[in-house]
């Protein structure tokens, strides 16, 4: 069974006399400020097609992205298909094997070849140091994945993709909100998509969007999430349907308006896990990135002394009523449909983590107790083995 459904913990929780600690809880503005944010829709009837929600949450994000353009769309998969599709990619692009379904998905959708790379041991995203030995004459794009907030090497893939005349298409549904450098990460590459899928850091309920700088292709991209329609009588294309209603906007606004407060809670939830995992042997956290202004979207651990170790901490911790996930499990190369079109030994450094990662809780009403309590469970297990 593939554990890969965003709400869940990949282990169901087992009788306990604790509360209850979900891994993902979704952040919500008060109740009376989102009602006063849709008061209007009641007077306007106007609930999609681009209305005023809509154009106002695309402004304001990219003011808040430090970006050129946005396009906003009903989720992130589908605005990922849009990317691929109007950059009119063929044949192969090159990926990584760590990721959420949707991102290889959205490329057999759209007729194309996933060729999977292997990640950096570091930060768990493509390894760019083995990327040209997989460019062949099909080779049309990299799509990249941003994992845990973590930053790809955006430098060494520019330059790569400059060199061999690819495009570039980040999925950075790990990384509202980041930055390189003081640099937007919605500027690198060609398009970037983000997802505002409710576990998300931001979220407008369901919701994604697309990042990029040439404005030639927002023309394009408004036609394929509206039937390809550009006028009362005209239909240039034939597009799908993937437009962000009113009140996914709606609450895009309310949740922008707090986003930064959301981020420093969930800062201090990263803090207390590293000070006190730190020192305790078999568990490795992730690392800052040198100039990445990062939004602490998940906490992954890796269990470095067995591989057995992560299988049976999450049924600890799911004994002591602390949901876990195995975040990313399976490799996207092992799901079923794949039916071993692609050996996972060939990713080595992918195959490792997938089989040794565990995501704790992390969500800005997490308490410090609750943080307390989970680092205390694997400790002493950690400790005493």
């Amino acid at each position: 069974m593939l554990h890969i459904v965003d709400l869940q913990s990949s282990t169901p929780p087992l009788p306990s006399h604790e509360p209850i600690i979900p891994v993902i809880q979704s952040a919500l503005p008060p109740f009376e400020e989102y009602v006063e944010e849709i008061r209007s829709l009641w007077e306007s009837k106007w609930l999609t097609n681009n209305g005023t929600k809509h154009q106002q949450l695309e402004q304001a994000l990219k003011e808040y992205l430090k970006v050129e353009q946005v396009a906003l769309f009903t989720n992130g998969h589908l605005a990922l298909e849009a990317a691929i599709e109007a950059l009119g990619l063929t044949g192969e692009v090159i990926t990584t094997p760590f990721t959420f379904a949707s991102t290889t998905h959205a490329l057999i959708r759209k007729g194309l070849t996933p060729v999977f790379g292997d990640i950096r041991a570091d930060n768990y995203t493509l390894d760019a140091s083995k990327l040209e030995r997989l460019i062949t004459s099909k080779t049309s794009a990299i799509l990249p994945v941003h994992v845990y907030g973590n930053v790809c090497d955006v430098e060494a893939i520019e330059a790569i993709a400059k060199k061999h005349h690819l495009k570039v298409i980040y999925d950075a549904a790990h990384t509202f909100g980041v930055t390189v450098n003081g640099r937007g990460i919605g500027t690198f590459g060609d398009v970037s998509m983000f997802s505002f899928h409710a576990t998300k850091v931001f979220h407008t309920i369901e919701g994604g969007a697309l990042t990029f700088n040439d404005p030639a292709l927002k023309p394009r991209f408004e036609r394929l999430k509206n039937f390809g329609i550009t006028g009362p009588e005209t239909v240039k294309e034939p597009g799908g349907n993937a437009k962000m209603n009113e009140f996914q906007a709606a609450m895009g606004l309310c949740n922008l308006r707090r986003i930064d407060e959301v981020m420093a809670k969930r800062k201090r939830v990263r803090e207390q896990y590293d000070a006190s995992l730190k020192g305790i042997p078999g568990i490795r956290v992730l690392e800052y990135q040198p100039g990445v202004h990062p939004n602490h979207s998940y906490y992954p651990i890796v269990f470095t002394d067995a591989v057995n170790r992560r299988d049976e901490m999450e049924t600890l911790l799911a004994t002591k009523g602390v949901l876990t996930r195995k975040y990313f499990y399976p490799l996207v190369t092992d799901y079923d449909w794949m039916e071993n079109r692609f050996a996972s030994r060939r990713t080595p450094v992918a195959q490792q983590i997938a089989d040794r990662v565990l995501t704790l809780p992390l969500y800005p009403d997490l308490t410090p107790t609750d943080v307390t309590r989970i680092c205390d469970i694997l400790r002493e297990r950690m400790m005493t083995r």
